[in-house]
């Protein structure tokens, strides 16, 4: 199979987002997992906007391995020199020069002829050209710019070097079958095309960003630029993970292939929200957290039976551990019945009756139905817990770094004997747990831990729900104080009962 190039332009067209720039320490981290993501080139920034900008794209040139190091500039002697002088440490440096060559920009933004558009142009390839041998070139605004000039152009910087040729929708106009129509026409008009790269940049003002990129790669583009969570100018460029997976899921429609790990997808999708503060929408293809979560019982029966009715690619292929079967109103017997198995409960036909019939009345009220909640219904009305221990004491020593915490708990059993044990742990709720895992002596593993307030005021009691995994089964505890650290114990000791029980 052909292979198409990944451009990432993340720490440059996606730090245009309003709100989302980073720290020069934050672009090399996410750079540097830009390359363990297979990206081939990775655009570290635009050196000539700012001083922070030039040091970020020289660090990740001199610090970043394996992908191509690319610097923006405009086609300006003072812009390539400065994305030169930040890109020169880099083993695979290049320079990407654009101008606008639309009617409406050159008239408005430039104030030239087209004349001297394709002179800058030549010129500036040219000079970028004197420094690397790897040079990219834009023309801005190319799905409003005139076939014609367009053509004229793009041969014009062909012939003094340019080596990548990228069509920008710059603004988001295209439609796909017109955007697949101009990459062809550029394949067919332009003179010298099969020596260089095509590539393309899509925004997403119209939604279409990711289906005008997969239009121009069914049409000859080889090389896509596209950023993590589709961040980027206005409302965002063409998405990474989602132009990706549609390659890989869809190979038998586009026959090519590209060397992305998509196992490092999902990790570097969080990594950038973080870094961005920009939160994936939940319903976000790819990586937003729905994305592989099913709550309508006909999807949730499919997909208990045989995944591949419902999923087109799997969560562990991005990343993920698994697919989630989100229990609400819209759920079935099936779905309910499979998750209580999951954990650790058998109920016979009359039990599971009953238990389906408040599970409804409670997901009427609910959005979504916790572990807890289905511990509840099944521990609350179907089952009476035996009380194995009652807490009766505990006491936390923590405090600032190079302290370790020591949690002392005390428990009753049922005779009535109290037993006490002191553990050390990573934090004081860790601390807790291994000293009622010695206690109850059951291995204990907390897998979820969450904290609310029950009610307002600084004297508001907090609610403490956990979820622990002792072999294959899994059990929830609550637990509720005005003590957090008390709560905590209480939802430990609740837990483990259910364990004993």
């Amino acid at each position: 199979m052909e292979k198409i190039f990944i451009f990432d332009t993340t720490l440059r067209d996606g730090e245009q987002s309003p709100g989302a720039s980073m720290e020069i320490r934050q672009k090399v981290e996410i750079a540097k997992q830009l390359a363990k993501l297979g990206v081939d080139v990775i655009e570290a920034g635009f050196p000539m906007t700012s001083e922070g900008d030039f040091e970020a794209v020289r660090s990740i040139a001199r610090e970043v391995n394996g992908p191509i190091i690319c610097g923006l500039a405009r086609a300006v002697s003072s812009d390539i020199e400065r994305a030169w002088e930040a890109l020169k440490d880099a083993a695979r440096p290049r320079i990407h020069t654009f101008i606008s060559t639309s009617d409406i920009q050159i008239k408005h933004q430039l104030k030239k002829t087209q004349e001297e558009v394709i002179q800058i142009a030549k010129d500036m390839v040219s000079k970028a050209k004197e420094y690397t041998a790897d040079v990219e070139f834009s023309p801005m605004d190319a799905t409003r710019t005139d076939p014609e000039f367009l053509y004229k152009i793009l041969e014009t910087v062909i012939e003094v070097g340019a080596t990548t040729l990228n069509i920008p929708d710059t603004v988001g106009y295209a439609i796909p079958e017109e955007f697949g129509r101009l990459i062809a026409n550029i394949k067919k008009n332009v003179r010298g095309i099969d020596t260089v790269v095509i590539s393309v940049h899509c925004h997403n003002d119209l939604g279409l960003s990711t289906a005008n990129s997969l239009a121009a790669v069914a049409n000859g583009c080889r090389q896509v630029e596209c950023t993590i969570n589709g961040i980027g100018e206005r409302a965002g460029n063409a998405a990474l993970e989602e132009v990706v997976m549609a390659i890989n899921t869809r190979k038998d429609l586009f026959g090519i292939t590209c060397g992305i790990d998509t196992t490092q997808i999902y990790k570097i999708s969080r990594l950038v929200s973080r870094a961005t503060g920009m939160i994936v929408q939940p319903n976000k293809a790819i990586v937003g957290v729905n994305a592989f979560a099913h709550e309508s019982g006909i999807h949730q029966d499919g997909m208990l039976k045989e995944k591949t009715t419902f999923e087109i690619m799997t969560p562990e292929s991005i990343g993920l551990k698994e697919s989630r079967l989100v229990l609400g109103k819209l759920s079935g017997r099936h779905a309910f019945k499979s998750r209580l198995q999951e954990m650790g409960y058998e109920l016979n036909d009359e039990e599971l009756n009953r238990a389906f019939v408040i599970f409804k009345k409670m997901a009427d009220k609910k959005r979504e139905i916790t572990d807890s909640d289905l511990e509840a219904i099944v521990s609350d009305e179907l089952q009476t817990i035996k009380e194995t221990y009652q807490l009766e004491k505990v006491q936390i020593i923590c405090g600032t770094p190079g302290i370790t915490p020591v949690a002392t708990v005390s428990l009753k059993n049922q005779k009535g004997e109290i037993i006490e044990n002191t553990a050390s742990g990573d934090g004081p709720i860790d601390a807790i747990g291994k000293a009622i895992e010695t206690i109850i002596n059951i291995p204990l593993r907390l897998v979820d831990f969450s904290v609310q307030a029950v009610d307002g005021g600084k004297d508001a009691a907090g609610e403490v729900n956990i979820h622990l995994e002792s072999g294959k089964r899994l059990f929830s505890g609550r637990g509720t104080d005005t003590d957090i650290v008390v709560a905590s114990a209480k939802a430990f000791v609740h837990a483990a009962n259910k364990m004993m029980g």
